[in-house]
């Protein structure tokens, strides 16, 4: 007997025929002897449906309040849950984030959890063999009492939270698909599923635009050393045997992985921006003059290219920020334009960035130069270059996202993964 956590995102509770096939899922597990918490989303497009409704309901709206509409999605689903799994003989009731609790901070719609107290639940395994149905994305602020929100995605980061603090064996993220791919199948069809993944390899897909799990849960994944398991909650519960290893992939400690392929995935994100900030004093302190608004700002900067010119005088600076944080960021460094003493500012919004992972690259030398030279071979320019030990990401012009992916995940030889 283990001690399972299981989350199921919004398009498996779509609408109450799933959310009896979730039930399904979870009385098989049940059934098994495991002990169970299952952590869930709103139904499929209703939190957009709450958000548009705040900024109908005023565009500039408290974000306190805001956590207390959006919140309600999770609700109605952990409680439409329990009462399925009653309908078959499974003892079930739902919880709020605020009744753990989960403890967060007051940063409300991207608040982060500080704790979590589970042994009511752990009680009731023992007491009442019951299964606990909780609210995902949600918790609660100890100083404030308010409700807080964890940022879009946030039931993922709740998940893996909930099974570290409970104690759990695993982790089970049901969604759509039936694991991580080598890169996205609608754009290379030939992309594989991998059977394990290690913690970072996948924080770097997740971050570099890899739509399977959200950041924060692989962060937290790690911390914990918390395996999750992407699955997909369209298998039939019924063909799945509990006791035996279903298709998916688990995200794991590189330990566990017993060899390590050079490149394991490629991941790319369309939304990006470039600006070039040209002609500056090339002094100390102008690089923080640029960054510092920035991140006060909160807008993230990614790939940093910086040029001198031959006299040394002055510099450029590039760098890409999020698509959507692109008119934030330009009016971050027009408004400081004195203070940076910039010349002209340049952007370019239809770029792309495509991002090569794999925790073999420690060992192998010249990854990046393959790649390099099988892109311009397809006359295919690179603006920007980044690199870290087990990645590296160049930013290209949008329209050839496609055809970079594909040549890449060639030459890697990920299509016979």
């Amino acid at each position: 007997m283990g001690r399972l956590v299981m989350k199921f995102g919004g398009t498996s509770v779509a609408n109450i025929e799933r959310i009896q096939n979730v039930a399904r899922h979870v009385k098989r597990e049940v059934d098994a002897g495991h002990e169970v918490a299952v952590v869930v989303s709103a139904m499929s497009g209703k939190t957009n449906e709450l958000v548009a409704w705040c900024r109908e309901a005023s565009p500039m709206h408290d974000a306190r309040e805001y956590d207390a509409v959006v919140a309600s999605g999770e609700q109605v689903t952990s409680g439409l849950l329990a009462i399925a799994l009653q309908a078959v003989g499974i003892q079930a009731r739902s919880w709020q984030g605020w009744q753990l609790p989960i403890s967060t901070s007051d940063a409300h719609a991207s608040a982060r959890i500080t704790d979590i107290d589970g042994s009511e639940i752990i009680k009731r395994f023992g007491d009442r063999k019951e299964v606990a149905v909780i609210a995902g994305f949600q918790g609660i602020n100890p100083e404030t009492g308010r409700i807080t929100t964890l940022g879009r995605g946030g039931s993922d980061t709740s998940a893996v939270a909930i099974a570290a603090a409970l104690k759990a064996d695993r982790c089970d993220i049901y969604t759509d698909v039936d694991g991580v791919y080598t890169t996205d199948p609608r754009v290379v069809p030939k992309a594989k599923r991998l059977d394990k993944v290690a913690f970072e390899e996948m924080l770097e897909l997740a971050s570099q635009g890899a739509k399977v799990l959200q950041v924060r849960s692989v962060e937290l994944g790690m911390v914990h050393n918390m395996p999750i398991f992407v699955r997909s909650s369209f298998d039939k519960p019924e063909d799945i045997d509990p006791h035996g290893t279903p298709p998916g992939t688990l995200i794991c400690s590189e330990e566990i992985i017993m060899e390590n392929h050079v490149v394991t995935g490629i991941a790319f994100s369309k939304d990006e921006a470039q600006i070039s900030v040209r002609r500056i004093e090339d002094k100390p302190g102008v690089a923080a003059s640029i960054f510092g608004p920035l991140a006060d700002a909160n807008i993230n900067v990614d790939m940093i290219v910086q040029n001198v010119s031959e006299d040394g005088k002055t510099t450029d600076l590039t760098f890409t920020v999020p698509a959507a944080d692109f008119a934030r960021a330009k009016q971050t460094i027009t408004s400081a334009q004195d203070e940076i003493g910039y010349a002209r500012f340049d952007s370019e919004t239809d770029v792309a960035k495509v991002s090569v992972i794999g925790s073999g690259m420690r060992s192998h030398a010249g990854v990046a130069a393959q790649a390099f030279a099988a892109l311009a071979a397809r006359n295919i320019n690179i603006r920007a270059i980044t690199t870290s030990e087990i990645k590296f990401s160049v930013l290209i012009d949008a329209a050839y996202t496609e055809l970079a992916v594909r040549t890449l995940h060639t030459l890697y030889g990920l299509d016979q993964v």
